[in-house]
């Protein structure tokens, strides 16, 4: 089953959030949560880190194998999963770089999946009579 854009959002987003909180010397020291980093950020800040990780993350997430997700359950993937469809998408870098991504990047997915909300039961979704 393919991620909704919601799914997908929430992940950019979980992760980005947990980015910004790894650079941020505030939240390392524990002086305040990685939530309050991310809620000071300006819009445009956001955007541009959201940008950033989009284009290393989104293509991977859907090119990872479609798998049943059940409602209330949050996709599960193998680590060798992951790291075939990163892989795929890393480009021509040899050597200790490509080493050096592919573990970044594998990583990061990781935390864009466990970011996503678990899959709702479409059948318990209500729709307005108005509509």
């Amino acid at each position: 089953m393919r991620f909704t854009e919601h799914e997908l959002t929430a992940g950019l987003t979980g992760a980005a959030k947990n980015v910004h909180a790894a650079q941020d010397k505030q939240v390392r020291k524990g002086q305040r949560t990685a939530e309050e980093a991310w809620d000071e950020l300006g819009r445009f800040q956001r955007f541009q880190l959201l940008d950033g990780l989009g284009d290393q993350l989104l293509p991977v997430l859907v090119a990872l194998p479609d798998v049943e997700i059940p409602a209330g359950e949050r996709a599960a993937y193998t680590d060798d999963q992951i790291k075939a469809a990163v892989e795929e998408r890393l480009g021509e870098e040899r050597g200790l770089r490509r080493k050096a991504l592919l573990a970044a990047r594998v990583a990061l997915v990781k935390l864009a999946i466990g970011a996503m909300p678990p899959r709702a039961d479409p059948d318990a979704l209500i729709v307005p009579d108005h509509l």
